[in-house]
């Protein structure tokens, strides 16, 4: 039997899985990250933690799956965004701890280049807001601040990367310092248009171009890992961004197609296929996952067998058949090909977008109840506590802790709780806790359908669901019953990571078009709705009443 390992890096936590071909789950191994908040508004990781976390869930899921390392056809990694680790390239040393993507720390050199007036011609080329959200100003933050970073990378001693590159360096053993488009056109010093890093933003940042890593496709040949890791080497085939892997693996393939996972925040993609699409309704455009152009046409993008374990030695640059162009990794000393750098663009694929709205604080607002309020002992309680009333009884949760993400993009906006009376209760505070998460979702969509509209596209008629808080039936159908369209939550809820896993069997041939794909999707349960839309509105007007009052303390 085939088997494709998911290296699935969140926020919370790392995991493991195996898919069997059908892209069914056949082993899961989970360990938690720990958090660091060294000032409010702060959040960040061990970099060296999230490495062993991973690698460690990687032995722990094969023992469990019962297979051997020789049994998997191809590994995919998924990862959390933005979140920016910078290393020293000869020891393999974080110079800093992992600044998260919920860090805030940046908002100054983001205020600074809203005031140079570089908002719009950084929007036209990433598709991304100036906000401290991304990258860019985190990177800028690590070598402004940590002691001789500018002259280490001045000397091409540094390498940056966002968690996924982070890990394909430490399993290829530091051969191979790559990333994925989809990762890329995070950092807000992406030029999605055409595939390449910019050399205008990297100036206006002061990021020196010998930090960055190498460019691929989605689905494309990253390398092999060193057999003494997990017993045999195995290539890395698929690399994708948690909520672009998620959109992949809900196959959502095709314009005005759209997901919602709901994960440590809330993350909205809608497919525009090649339409590069501004919002106007504080939305961003980035990048979907890219398949090489002849993935999906039943050619596998593994170079020949022998030539396969010279990728990413110092001097051995190997072609990737399916991108003609470039080399696939880089050595140590920081020599470049052209694929990724500025002026080279990612083989002859036309680029994919989506619309994408992220909220800050989603799942997180249970973890909240449960670690902050001590309301609950596990996650998995809030639904029952929240069940025991029959509303909110008029109590609104606004989970602003680290800002309002889209469509308000409110950097300084903290957390408010209203309409509480004497007779609220830790299950009043539950539910509205669980029903936070389903307004910003309905905020987002909503968003989306103006700007479909503008743009002439067939609004969305369902949603795709994933991520953990999905399983939560009551904040499903509350999701439905806003939203007024039906919800539907697949079968392998765990998305993110089957992304990941297809588009290692893309590239490796083991599917041979995205139209497989899409017939192993299958919908587990569909939610529909249940109120009437003058019902469903005027608890959006709530909402957005109690959204006011939020920016407004």
């Amino acid at each position: 039997m085939t088997y494709l390992l998911a290296l699935d890096q969140g926020t919370s936590s790392s995991r493991s899985i195996v898919f069997d071909a059908q892209g069914r789950i056949v082993a899961m191994a989970q360990e938690e990250l720990t958090q660091f908040y060294p000032r409010p508004g702060w959040v960040e990781h061990d970099a060296l933690e999230i490495w062993r976390t991973q690698l460690a869930t990687a032995r722990d899921v094969l023992t469990k799956a019962g297979i051997s390392a020789q049994q998997v056809h191809a590994i995919g990694i998924t990862n959390q965004r933005e979140t920016t680790v910078v290393w020293n390239r000869k020891t393999g040393q974080p110079i800093h701890k992992a600044i998260v993507w919920q860090d805030r720390r940046a908002e100054p050199a983001c205020a600074a280049l809203r005031e140079r007036g570089m908002a719009d011609p950084i929007r036209q080329k990433t598709g991304l807001l100036v906000d401290a959200y991304f990258s860019g100003t985190k990177l800028q933050w690590i070598l402004d601040n940590v002691p001789d970073a500018r002259g280490q990378a001045a000397h091409g001693e540094l390498a940056f990367g966002t968690v996924d590159s982070w890990l394909l360096w430490q399993l290829t053993n530091g051969r191979v310092h790559a990333t994925d488009v989809s990762n890329a056109a995070r950092t807000m010093l992406f030029n999605v248009h055409s595939n390449t890093w910019d050399p205008e933003l990297l100036q206006v940042l002061n990021i020196p171009e010998g930090l960055m890593p190498q460019v691929l496709p989605s689905a494309a040949y990253f390398g092999e890992i060193e057999p003494g890791l997990l017993g045999h080497s195995i290539p890395v085939g698929g690399m994708a961004g948690d909520q672009q892997s998620a959109l992949f693996g809900q196959a959502c393939f095709s314009a005005g197609m759209a997901k919602n996972t709901y994960g440590t925040g809330c993350f909205m993609l809608m497919h525009t296929g090649t339409q590069f699409q501004t919002s106007t309704n504080g939305l961003i455009t980035t990048s979907a996952a890219q398949i090489a152009p002849t993935v999906g046409t039943g050619v596998s993008s593994l170079p020949p067998e022998g030539a396969r374990s010279g990728l990413g030695r110092p001097g051995a640059a190997q072609i990737t058949p399916t991108l003609g162009t470039g080399v696939s990794s880089l050595p140590p000393e920081g020599a470049r090909s052209g694929l990724g750098r500025p002026g080279a663009a990612i083989g002859h694929a036309p680029p994919q977008f989506a619309l994408e709205g992220s909220v800050f604080v989603g799942g997180a607002v249970v973890q909240w109840l449960r670690d902050g309020l001590g309301a609950i002992r596990s996650s998995a309680e809030v639904q029952a506590l929240a069940q025991s009333v029959p509303d909110s009884g008029g109590v609104m949760l606004v989970p602003a802790f680290t800002g309002l993400g889209a469509p308000y993009w409110n950097p300084e906006a903290r957390g408010t709780m209203t309409g509480l009376t004497r007779g609220s209760t830790l299950a009043h505070i539950a539910r509205a806790a669980l029903e936070s998460i389903a307004f910003q979702s309905a905020a987002l969509l909503q968003a989306m359908a103006r700007d479909a509209q503008q743009a002439g596209a067939a609004a969305v008629t369902e949603l795709r669901v994933d991520g953990g808080a999905c399983v939560n039936d009551l904040l499903m159908q509350f999701q439905a019953d806003l939203l007024g369209i039906s919800v539907l939550r697949p079968q392998v809820t765990e998305t993110t990571a089957l992304g990941a896993a297809y588009l290692a069997g893309l590239s490796t041939g083991l599917y041979p078009d995205t139209a497989s794909l899409s017939q192993l999707w299958q919908a587990e349960r569909r939610f529909e709705p249940q109120i009437s839309r003058a019902h469903a509105q005027e608890q959006m007007q709530r909402w957005e009443h109690a959204v006011r009052q939020t920016t407004a303390a």
